[in-house]
């Protein structure tokens, strides 16, 4: 869909001039930035009923917290901000307006760079907004990484995608992907991602938030999008704060009981960790944009099933634009997480150690396995089935060239590759493109191959081309 593309100046101006938009601007961080685009607009006082910056953490807490101080860039925070100041303007203003006016809040919570430039710029905003009928709101919460370097560019930034959400929430609603698109408005990804969007409401209850995500990493405003175990859209850095990380690659169409396996070994050798505590650590399937991707369309469809099947398996899902593992592990990189563990089968190995793939880096396939290796990563390998001879191959087994031959053994003797055992070797023989061929060709031994789980839903939502 074609539009105009308005200044910042002129979408604020637009809100300003609307009668029937009024209500509270709150900040916190990032300064006044979005309350001043409104008022240098011209028109704010027909809008703008309070604008309050709550930047002492103290009087934050007093406004805000239920009594706990916590995190205070966080979507809790958000949350207590948006609880807030919505009952404070009803309990105040709802007798008083007019059958025609629609209450709004904005808030945000917002870390720039500090002086010495050592911390990562980000921030929660969100807005409650009434449309359709006064007193039932609707809400949009979006989470930002700020990549300038330098505080004051990063507020004028936030001034501008605030008034972006603004606008976006009463003039795009009924168009999910207008709306995302807006919000980039005089914008652009040097500047900021969005990483997480998620809208609830009576008026946006058609709108499915993991689709949203999917649209986030396809029109390139973030590389990658969370889903927690029950399909929910999550931040990263919530997501992954001080937790372990064990994440698998894949094409999960459908999951197989190799994976299902590859799955449960890896978490039993990584339970051996003296780190490892059920709660902080999290199994992630990863699928990469590629995949998802068919005749140049996204098959949204497609992507819900495998979604739904994972989380109905209890996995969380990152889906993401990464071709190169060394782009996936520098990605890990930007959280607070504690360890990362990258699983998969010897024949993903050997491509990882092909140095064909890595000709866009100056330093080559060196390079990639610096990228790759950080401190508290280790790469932990699924054994194979050798067809031809019925063995099974460990890392120990495969043929490596001659010239990578040091590189293996150094990653080897540093324990950097971990060789997975203890697993069911019945199953390793099956491979997802027979199962995927079987199924859609009504063959029956297709649902010896898969969890249970898998099976029955794939009969009862006829998924993957299955017509029983």
């Amino acid at each position: 869909m074609e539009r105009d593309i308005l200044t910042t100046k002129r979408k604020a101006l637009a809100i300003n001039l609307d009668p029937t938009i009024y209500g509270t601007i709150a900040e916190i961080g990032g300064g006044q930035e979005v309350a001043r685009a409104f008022f240098q607009a011209g028109g704010a006082s027909g809008t703008i009923a309070k604008t309050i910056s709550a930047y002492d953490k103290v009087f934050s807490d007093y406004l805000y917290s239920d009594g706990d101080s916590g995190r205070y860039v966080c979507l809790k925070r958000l949350q207590q901000m948006l609880d807030a100041e919505y009952k404070q303007l009803i309990d105040v203003l709802n007798s008083e307006r007019s059958p025609d006016k629609r209450f709004f809040v904005f808030a945000n919570t917002v870390e720039t760079l500090n002086f010495r430039k050592d911390n990562q710029g980000h921030g929660w905003l969100g807005v409650r907004f009434e449309l359709t009928k006064q007193g039932t709101a609707n809400e949009v919460v979006v989470h930002v990484r700020l990549n300038e370097n330098d505080a004051i560019l990063q507020q004028y930034t936030l001034g501008t995608l605030g008034v972006n959400l603004i606008y976006a929430c009463f003039y795009y609603h009924k168009s999910p992907t207008l709306f995302l698109q807006s919000l980039m408005d005089n914008l652009s990804t040097d500047r900021v991602e969005i990483t997480m969007v998620r809208m609830s409401g009576p008026d946006l209850d058609y709108v499915d938030n993991r689709l949203l995500g999917v649209q986030l990493v396809k029109n390139g405003m973030t590389p990658a999008i969370f889903f927690d175990r029950y399909g929910n859209v999550q931040e990263p850095d919530d997501m992954l704060y001080k937790k372990n990380a064990l994440v698998l690659r894949g094409r999960f169409r459908p999951i197989t009981y190799v994976g299902f396996d590859i799955l449960k070994t890896s978490y039993a050798h990584f339970k051996k960790n003296a780190l490892f505590k059920p709660d902080n650590t999290l199994q992630i399937c990863e699928i990469t944009l590629n995949n998802l991707l068919e005749e140049g369309e996204l098959k949204e469809r497609d992507f819900l099933d495998r979604v739904d099947l994972l989380n109905g398996m209890g996995q969380n899902v990152l889906i993401s634009n990464f071709r190169e593992f060394y782009r996936l592990v520098d990605y890990f990189g930007r959280f607070k997480h504690k360890n990362l563990r990258i699983v998969m089968g010897i024949p993903t190995f050997m491509k990882v150690l092909d140095k064909s793939y890595y000709a866009n880096l100056p330093g080559g396939l060196l390079e990639a396995v610096g990228k790759m290796f950080p401190a508290r990563t280790k790469f932990y390998i699924y054994p194979a089935l050798d067809r031809n001879t019925g063995n099974i191959r460990y890392i120990t087994d495969i043929t490596i060239p001659d010239d990578v031959m040091h590189i293996f053994h150094y990653l080897k003797q540093n324990d950097l590759i971990v060789s997975l055992t203890g697993v069911n070797e019945q199953w390793l023989k099956i491979t997802s493109d027979e199962v995927l061929s079987l199924i859609q060709s009504n063959d029956k031994r297709w649902e010896s191959m898969v969890p249970k789980y898998v099976v029955k839903t794939i009969k009862q939502k006829k998924l993957f081309g299955y017509t029983g």
